[in-house]
């Protein structure tokens, strides 16, 4: 046999031999990525996730795949969803729309890493051991928004100071709608005010809710922090406007669409640090080693359009304190 057709003998014989593992090119990641609402209302936000993943490395149809698994508002959805992220083997998941989908992927692996944001303390429900130190197969955000329904029913109550009763609209389906309602009535009794709670899980709900807004003769409505009522911040902007009754929200985009006031931390940036914690630990950082991350960054919007069009005037003091004016 001639030396170059056993050295070409040999190699094919040890490629047979290698384990065919070792002989495959690296798999594409897989981002299973689980959301409490639907696709329309937070495309802004999964933007903002990929930009954050986009920052270390990872492009969704280039180097990674993202597997979206949305619970269109229905929570009781979430469990299963997780769990055929679960199944389908992925490399991180990545939860958004609050603590109700962190707590379906936490329930659903105790070995894929997962990335989440949630409105209650993640120590107090059991996501992580600690913020500094996580431990386990979990971290991520605190959006803290939930705790801040005392501060939006002061600036609403600062607007609105001849309004005795507040409605408070509530999704009843959220793990964190009760300490909302204790926060709230709390809030109103110390402002001499009555809190009228009024609760919503579906479109229809919403109708019946304002409809009760007129009847109870409400002055104004505080939405509280909640996924589905966020995700229907432009029917809950519509309805106010109709029945011309003020009303504050959580996040910024509802001021955006015609909503007069918002009080709470930038969702975005949120979103945004998953998609780089994401990212991180694609790269081999281990999810028990990344801190928490806080939310720290609030900002108080007023729509003057909406104002205008509702014929109230915005004191000076209350311009003074936002942080942002639409005109």
């Amino acid at each position: 046999m001639k030396r170059r057709e056993f050295i070409t003998l040999i190699s094919g014989a040890a490629a047979m031999a290698w384990p065919p593992a070792a002989r495959a090119q690296p798999a594409t990641p897989v981002i299973g990525c689980l959301n409490s609402a639907a696709a329309a209302p937070i495309a802004h936000l999964l933007s903002a996730f990929r930009r954050g993943l986009s920052e270390t490395g990872y492009n969704e149809g280039q180097n990674v795949t993202i597997e979206y698994r949305l619970a269109e508002g229905h929570y009781d959805r979430l469990p299963s969803l997780a769990a055929d992220l679960v199944n389908r083997r992925v490399s991180v998941i990545a939860t958004g729309g609050g603590t109700v989908s962190a707590l379906a992927a936490k329930a659903a692996t105790t070995t894929i890493p997962v990335v989440f944001i949630t409105d209650s303390d993640p120590v107090k429900i059991g996501l992580v051991a600690s913020i500094s130190r996580p431990g386990g197969n979990v971290t991520g955000i605190h959006q803290l928004t939930a705790g801040l329904e005392a501060k939006r029913l002061g600036l609403l109550h600062e607007l609105v100071p001849a309004a005795t009763t507040i409605a408070v609209l509530v999704n009843q389906d959220y793990p964190d709608a009760e300490a909302q309602i204790n926060e709230v009535q709390g809030a109103a009794r110390t402002l001499g005010l009555r809190a009228h709670i009024l609760t919503a899980s579906n479109e229809r709900d919403l109708d019946l809710a304002f409809s009760a807004v007129v009847e109870q003769r409400a002055g104004a409505v505080l939405v509280a922090s909640d996924p589905f009522l966020f995700s229907h911040r432009s029917q809950i902007v519509a309805l106010a406007a109709r029945h011309a009754v003020p009303a504050i929200y959580q996040f910024r985009e509802s001021a955006g669409v015609g909503g007069l006031m918002s009080y709470g931390t930038r969702i975005t940036d949120s979103y945004h640090q998953v998609g780089t914690y994401t990212g991180r630990i694609l790269k081999g950082t281990k999810p028990g080693d990344l801190p928490v991350v806080r939310s720290t960054r609030f900002e108080f919007v007023i729509n003057l359009k909406t104002a205008k069009s509702l014929g109230i005037t915005i004191s000076p003091s209350l311009l003074a304190q936002a942080d942002e004016v639409i005109e």
